[in-house]
């Protein structure tokens, strides 16, 4: 039986647009790796953080409290430890969290023979998550650990449905290197939401359903639109409304706000469009001072990958 998995555990793209706190998917090129050991000695312990300056206190670090909530429910005879190779920049809006509460879970699973499913893993990543931003969301833990696109039917009880994915589907993002924390970018929406928003909103998140089910990239385009949370935060994004206006021309289907920002995320058809994307988006922020990064990425249909 091994004793120890090496682990990559992907970004994700939480809300898709018009699905706030429910869709998500998964990406392929980036993300944390992660070592989880078995110890004789019980209990969890963070032992090497390497890439980002996080608490090695395992009920400060989201990886260490998704981590302690499985282990206290399923009590085994051993402990464990966690290295994380921190990839994804916190509050980056690509699931820097969920994807360190989404692995340590993960990786305490295959170690012990997997005793739980994909949605109990969930559950229990979910603990992590609201360390970070104060609510027990999946739209990020979940595609991580399904893979692909995923959709949140209720979270008490979870209930995770799994869509399926374009083949030609690419992912074009853009990280400009300011930070912004999820807890401080839902202080800022709304309570209330005017009726004839709510049900256009609900249309693009059943005709983008519809539209993934269907492989209709005409559809996917109709339906990627955001009439509820960006217009609210977009205005913590610098440029957003020139990158959208630029990525669209370029050729991609939609673009949004990366779950909370301030990543911003376009999907297209076809990898070479996403390159074209790349460009448009580049080209917004190297006229900046502001410093970034750019991805182009497939949607990744298997979430977290054993490496070794």
């Amino acid at each position: 039986m091994s004793q120890e998995i090496k682990i990559f555990s992907p970004a994700t793209v939480a809300n898709v647009a018009c699905g706030f706190d429910v869709l998500g998917f998964c990406l392929d090129s980036i993300g944390d790796e992660m070592v989880i050991r078995k110890t004789q000695n019980k209990g969890i312990k963070i032992t090497k953080i390497e890439g980002y300056d996080l608490p090695y206190e395992t009920e400060q670090n989201v990886a260490g409290v998704s981590a302690l909530a499985m282990y206290n429910a399923l009590n085994p005879d051993c402990g464990f430890e966690i290295e994380i190779y921190k990839k994804i920049k916190p509050g980056s809006g690509i699931g820097s969290s969920s994807a360190s509460a989404s692995g340590s879970v993960f990786g305490m699973n295959e170690l012990l023979c997997k005793p739980l499913n994909k949605t109990q893993l969930t559950a229990f990543a979910m603990k992590g998550e609201f360390l970070a931003s104060k609510a027990e969301h999946a739209d990020n833990i979940a595609p991580g650990i399904f893979g692909g696109f995923t959709l949140v039917k209720s979270s008490n009880p979870l209930k995770v449905i799994v869509l399926p994915t374009p083949t030609d589907l690419y992912a074009t993002l853009i990280h400009p290197q300011i930070e912004i924390k999820t807890s401080e970018s839902r202080a800022i929406l709304p309570m209330d939401v005017p009726l004839k928003n709510a049900i256009l909103q609900w249309a693009n998140v059943g005709s983008l359903v519809h539209a993934l089910h269907t492989s209709d990239y005409e559809l996917i385009k109709d339906a990627l639109h955001d009439l509820v949370i960006e217009p609210h935060r977009k205005q913590l994004i610098p440029y957003f409304d020139t990158i959208k206006s630029d990525v669209l021309k370029a050729g991609a289907l939609g673009c949004a706000i990366s779950g909370s920002g301030p990543s911003i995320f376009a999907l297209s058809k076809g990898q070479e469009t996403a390159l074209k994307v790349e460009k448009a988006m580049d080209k917004v922020y190297s006229k900046t001072d502001i410093k970034f990064q750019t991805y182009v990425s497939k949607i990744n249909t298997e979430g977290i990958k054993i490496l070794s």
